[in-house]
């Protein structure tokens, strides 16, 4: 696993180990076969007939896809009193061969879910360096984007802007399962809802419902909710019963001026050192970047 890597585009099809060389005279051994690496992105599921046999969520994290084969012996391995220039040997084995599926979910600490035009990516534009496509029509990301956010003190918090969810996405429709698979790696998530609709809430409870049906549990992860867009009008009416309405805590921004910015960069510092004492607490190593 190299975090260099950004996506399995690179990844061929079929890879072959390097055979090992023959044996020579006076007792010479054949070279053995160089190993092959193959370079995959950090969070990268490795599975074979549908079961995960390994996952690769760690950077320089490895696992031996395939053996080689053992080398042949050569006729002195015969050599006993009895026979003294014995002509026997034994050919090297075949290598193994595995065909193995290959699926990458992002890994990232914040997981941004919402639905299509909640301002998502606007959102990662604001707290990042990533630049995803914003634009007014639904589906504008059709992949996951990562964001670094920066603190003073050189920790790093990394966000992912998963594609818009819609009601029924755990049964694939939409984009579906290809993008909730990747809300899994996420440690914490931040629900974006639209404060500028009628009952906001709605979209909250449709969020978790869709994380819940996909896997169990997903939903009750460390979360805050943030309304977005309180520039407008509607928004600033809808606030205050979204609060009312859930016990989550709600952060009131706008993505698009940068209006309190600063409470959810604060508060994303914060669900960030309480998973690293978590993971340490644990003996485990938390995610860095």
């Amino acid at each position: 696993a190299d975090q260099q890597m950004k996506s399995l585009s690179s990844v061929l099809p079929f890879y072959q180990g390097v055979h090992g060389g023959r044996g020579g005279s006076k007792n010479c051994y054949g070279a053995n076969g160089a190993s092959v690496y193959v370079k995959v992105p950090v969070g990268t599921s490795v599975k074979e007939d549908g079961v995960v046999v390994a996952d690769l969520t760690q950077h320089g994290e490895e696992y031996v896809a395939a053996y080689g084969g053992a080398g042949g012996k050569g006729n002195r391995f015969f050599l006993s009193n009895e026979n003294r220039a014995p002509m026997l040997f034994t050919p090297g084995e075949p290598g193994q061969e595995r065909v193995l599926h290959l699926e990458l979910k992002t890994t990232a600490h914040a997981g941004l879910v919402g639905f299509p035009n909640a301002g998502k990516s606007s959102l990662l534009r604001a707290l990042s360096n990533a630049k995803p496509a914003v634009a007014a029509y639904p589906f504008t990301t059709l992949n996951p984007h990562v964001g670094i956010v920066h603190y003073e003190d050189y920790e790093q918090v990394a966000v992912a802007d998963i594609p818009g969810l819609i009601r029924g996405a755990h049964q694939n429709r939409g984009l579906g399962v290809a993008f909730l698979r990747h809300i899994e790696r996420c440690r914490f998530l931040l629900y974006v809802v639209d404060l500028s609709v009628p009952r906001p809430w709605i979209q909250l409870q449709d969020l978790k419902y869709e994380l819940e049906q996909y896997k169990k549990g997903l939903s009750e992860r460390p979360c805050v909710v943030i309304g977005n867009k309180i520039d407008l009008a509607q928004s600033r009416i809808n606030l205050p019963l979204l609060k009312e309405q859930i016990d989550d805590r709600v952060i009131a921004l706008s993505a698009l001026t940068g209006d309190n910015l600063e409470e959810l960069l604060l508060h994303l510092r914060e669900l960030y050192d309480i998973y690293v004492k978590t993971e340490q607490s644990q003996g485990q190593r938390p995610v860095k970047w």
